[in-house]
Parts: C-alpha cells; sequence; structure tokens
C-alpha cells in the first residue's frame, strides 16, 4: 500500500497524463478506481480521509511497469519517454532515415557537379553559368530538404557538414567562372592538385563513411 503522502500526488500525476480520472463511489468504505480507456478496475482503500491504491494492480490496469531505485519506486506508463527500448534511444542519437536518404541525394548531385567541372576543364571546355546554375539551384534544393529532415543530434551535425560540402563547391566553381569572364587561360591540368577540390573529395568520402555507418563523425575535411 502506499503511504500517505504518495496517495494525492499520485493521483495528479495520472490525472495530468490521461484524459481522464473517474472515481466510481459505492459506499464510503466500497470504492474502486477506474482509468478511461483501460478495462479493469483497481480497489481503493479509504484510511483517515485518505483514498490508497496498490500501486502494482494500478500498473496492471494501465499496462505499465513498475521498477524499484532504492527508496524510489518508478511507475512507467505507456508511452512515456522512459519506455523507449534501447533500441529506440540508440537510434535517435544516430541518423534519421529520412535524412540519410535527402543526405545522400544531395552528395550525389554535389559528386556530379564536381565531375562535370573536372571534365570541363580537363578538356578546356570553358565554364560557363548556364550548367553551373543549373547545379547550384538544384543541390541548394536539395540542400533544404535535408535541413528539413533533419532531427536527431547526428542529422544536425551532419547538415552543417553537408553546408560545408556545398559552399566549397560553389567557391571552387566560382573561380573557374571568373577565368572564363576574364578570358584567363585555364590549364587542362589545373585541377590535379587544387587544395580546395581535394578537401571537396576528402569531405565526400568522409560524409559517405558516416552515410555507411550511420554514426556521425565530426570530418576535419568538411571544415
Amino acid at each position: 500500500m502506499l503511504r500517505t503522502r504518495f496517495g494525492p500526488v499520485f493521483l495528479s500525476v495520472v490525472t495530468l497524463y490521461l484524459p481522464v480520472l473517474a472515481l466510481t463511489l459505492a459506499g464510503q468504505q466500497d470504492r474502486t478506481l477506474i482509468v478511461t480507456g483501460h478495462s479493469g478496475e483497481v480497489a481503493v482503500a479509504e484510511i483517515r480521509g485518505h483514498s490508497y491504491v496498490q500501486i502494482e494492480a494500478l500498473a496492471r490496469l494501465v499496462s505499465g511497469s513498475l521498477n524499484f531505485n532504492g527508496n524510489q519506486i518508478i511507475l512507467t506508463l505507456p508511452g512515456s519517454a522512459a519506455s523507449a527500448s534501447p533500441t529506440t534511444q540508440a537510434s535517435s542519437s544516430g541518423f534519421s532515415k529520412d535524412f540519410l536518404k535527402a543526405g545522400i541525394e544531395e552528395m550525389a548531385v554535389i559528386r556530379e557537379w564536381r565531375v562535370t567541372l573536372r571534365n570541363a576543364v580537363q578538356r578546356g571546355h570553358p565554364v560557363t553559368h548556364d550548367w553551373i546554375d543549373s547545379y547550384q539551384a538544384r543541390a541548394e534544393q536539395n540542400l533544404r530538404l535535408v535541413s528539413l529532415a533533419a532531427t536527431t543530434e547526428s542529422d544536425k551535425s551532419a547538415f552543417q557538414l553537408l553546408t560545408n560540402e556545398l559552399n566549397n563547391m560553389k567557391s571552387l566553381s566560382g573561380r573557374f567562372l571568373e577565368a572564363n569572364k576574364s578570358r584567363t587561360y585555364v590549364a587542362p591540368e589545373s585541377l590535379d592538385n587544387d587544395p580546395l577540390d581535394q578537401k571537396i573529395l576528402n569531405c565526400a568520402r568522409g560524409l559517405a563513411a558516416m552515410a555507411a555507418s550511420g554514426q556521425f563523425t565530426d570530418d576535419g575535411s568538411c571544415h
């Protein structure tokens, strides 16, 4: 049986958690507790003007569970945060499914953009706004979708790295756009040992490894 100080407190908690909590009166010494939404009832004892129920019986009624920690009795109700399984709690620290899908699509666009840029430079083709702007618009749209899908801490941390990757790709393309605009000669091997191009490539590899593992790892090449 609960001690006197637990009776009113516990009933208040249950009232806050459930839509309706009703007591059915059938005489001063013969009452039962009925919880709306749950079948069954629990006997209520009246002692010195206070109502008491067996917490074991109440836990069974609401399909909850009891745990004992020292002098504490912990009642876990269905759907509460404490009832989440270890698997669910662990998954919240990794990438969410929607974020992972959107992030992979974003990296695919950036990868295609980079390959197209490298091919244009190596073959001596002009780097122009018509196709650069097309890639940039697609990448920025995808990044917005990535942002909307970010829910876990890992999602949010990886989103910043994806943003950095996009910004670096824009900077790299901008350099060749400016060269074309000013009619500056661009050697076919210009990107062979370019630090920014290598940074983009290394970041892409790091992000791919994170996607494969499902866990965020802060990759310095993405900063």
